[in-house]
């Protein structure tokens, strides 16, 4: 054990060094982590192990893309996500199969054409993010196009097993019949429990208040999920995602996601520094063209198929075209897809191999490729119509006002008064409450409530992903203010933010972190009393102030 132990330590330790050197250089940490294990990976002992371990990173991943996954966050992307991103996994898949079916038998030809039809999550939205490109049109389609993927590899992890099971089409058809009838059961299951079960347990007097045991329960689901899949005999993946998905509606998803970010991420790492040891520098080196004719076939087809797709939903040309080299290079979730087919031996440990390096080699290009994406489309789409295109550059989609909302901090009786004022406004508002209970009023007047920390980072990302054009922090505590304040300036740059302060000792402090408006109850409750001091000394005589001052009628 000890052993294990240290190699996991060394693994981590030379995948945070690349890491933060691939972070100084301006590109993605993944691409750190993939080097770390192609470096470290030949010096392990335990490499199975420490695979073995990768495989909860995955798993964890897959919880917390379920619980980012809501009907109605769907449907705030638009078509292109619900129709366009089914349409890019089933075209590619497809074309993909089609081309490799001279080259091998079908079955294998289908697997590697799901590998291929996946993108990459993880590198394209942290770039997005990081270039403040994530509004923009094309990252709304690539953002829309990947959460329909991610949703996607649930199903593909299913048919890869029942497609590495052989035998005749009835056989596999009986497979899927089984596969499906176990997923059934399991979907009714988590139903019940992560639906209603749950939620009223964490509704529980104290519960959720004590974070130590939100963490606990979190890592039990997860877990726990994971355990229920593979014992009914399905993918542990299905089943972690399924019940972060079934999580996903309560009001609770925020604050898990936030509570479980460390310990998937260490997870992940080691996911991503185990696929770095999948990588064999030698076979590269001797199967290089090969290599590279099929990376450019991966970027050139699923770049004109986005393209396609993109264009039918009424995309102009450039952006279309932004959105298909945004999302050209194979997904980290391909190599989830690559294991599991090697281990059904639907793919050899050369189709294997070309694979992972494929995946490897278009993971290190996807930073270059996002980042350009939108200048090489105008390049190549100029050069071949010989014009200037007509081009809003990176417009972002702005919401109309009617999509705008305010997000309310703390549902007290201060945020309760902002909410009825802006309801009747018709202004939409979110609410954040760490106070189930409280919560649950604001959900009685029909807003939209997030139960959990607000100055929890991961918490506030959530939230940024909606139209939020103003903050409110009621909070009578200025320390918890003051780190809201911070997490909004980082997160939700450029919006205006008012707070109350408790003590007029803390105002200016409040302003200086960053507060638009800030409203001193000390102050406000002086000038308040003053103003009604004065009107009652405009609307009486002296003998009635002084009658009123004591406390006695006027006659």
């Amino acid at each position: 054990m000890w052993h294990l132990l240290m190699e996991i330590v060394l693994l981590l330790t030379v995948a945070f060094v690349l890491g933060a050197i691939a972070q100084k250089l301006k590109q993605s940490a993944i691409i750190g982590y993939l080097m770390a294990g192609a470096v470290v990976g030949p010096l392990l002992f335990n490499a199975e192990a420490v695979r073995q371990v990768a495989e909860l990173g995955v798993a964890l991943l897959l919880f917390s893309i379920g619980l980012e996954f809501s009907f109605s966050r769907l449907r705030t992307l638009g078509s292109i996500a619900l129709i366009g991103g089914t349409l890019q996994v089933i075209i590619s898949l497809a074309l993909f199969a089609i081309l490799l079916i001279p080259f091998t038998d079908l079955s294998t030809a289908i697997a590697i054409g799901a590998m291929a039809a996946l993108s990459s999550t993880a590198v394209v939205l942290r770039v997005l993010v990081d270039r403040a490109a994530i509004d923009s049109i094309h990252g709304r389609n690539a953002l829309g196009i990947l959460l329909l993927q991610d949703i996607a590899v649930v199903p593909l992890v299913l048919l890869v097993t029942v497609l590495s099971q052989g035998g005749s089409a009835g056989e596999i058809a009986l497979h899927l019949g089984k596969t499906l009838g176990g997923a059934v059961i399991l979907v009714v299951a988590f139903y019940l429990l992560f639906y209603h079960l749950v939620p009223r347990l964490l509704m529980a007097q104290g519960l959720f208040a004590n974070r130590e045991l939100v963490v606990l329960l979190a890592i039990i689901i997860a877990l726990g999920s994971i355990w229920v899949a593979h014992a009914l005999a399905l993918s542990p993946a299905l089943g972690a995602f399924l019940a972060g998905m079934l999580l996903a509606e309560s009001p609770f998803a925020s604050q898990i996601r936030s509570d479980i970010v460390s310990i998937r991420t260490l997870f992940v790492t080691l996911f991503f520094t185990s696929v770095g040891m999948l990588a064999d520098p030698s076979w590269l080196v001797q199967h290089l063209q090969e290599v590279l004719i099929g990376l450019l076939l991966v970027f050139g087809v699923k770049t004109l198929i986005i393209y396609a797709i993109a264009r039918f939903f009424n995309n102009g040309p450039v952006h279309a075209l932004a959105t298909g080299f945004t999302l050209a290079q194979v997904g980290e979730f391909s190599f989830v897809l690559a294991a599991a087919a090697f281990e059904g031996a639907l793919i050899n440990a050369d189709q294997f191999a070309i694979v992972v390096s494929i995946t490897i080699l278009s993971l290190l290009f996807a930073p270059y490729t996002v980042v350009n994406a939108e200048k090489w489309a105008l390049f190549v789409l100029t050069r071949l119509f010989r014009s200037k295109l007509q081009y809003s550059g990176k417009t972002p989609m702005n919401p109309q006002p009617d999509q705008m909302h305010v997000l309310i901090i703390g549902f007290g009786p201060a945020g309760q008064e902002v909410a009825q004022a802006l309801k009747s406004h018709n202004v939409d508002s979110h609410v954040i409450e760490l106070n189930p209970h409280t919560a649950a009023k604001a959900g009685q007047m029909d807003l939209h409530v997030h139960i959990g920390d607000a100055t929890s980072s991961d918490m506030m990302n959530h939230i940024g992903s909606q139209a939020i054009c103003a903050a409110v922090i009621t909070l009578p505590d200025p320390k918890t203010c003051r780190d809201v304040i911070a997490n909004l300036k980082l997160l939700l740059p450029g919006i205006p933010i008012l707070t109350r302060s408790r003590y007029h000792r803390y105002s200016m402090d409040l302003k200086n972190r960053g507060a638009t408006i800030v409203v001193d109850e000390e102050s406000t409750v002086g000038q308040t009393l003053a103003d009604n001091l004065i009107t009652l000394m405009h609307k009486s005589n002296q003998d009635a102030m002084a009658c009123a001052l004591t406390g006695e009628r006027s006659p």
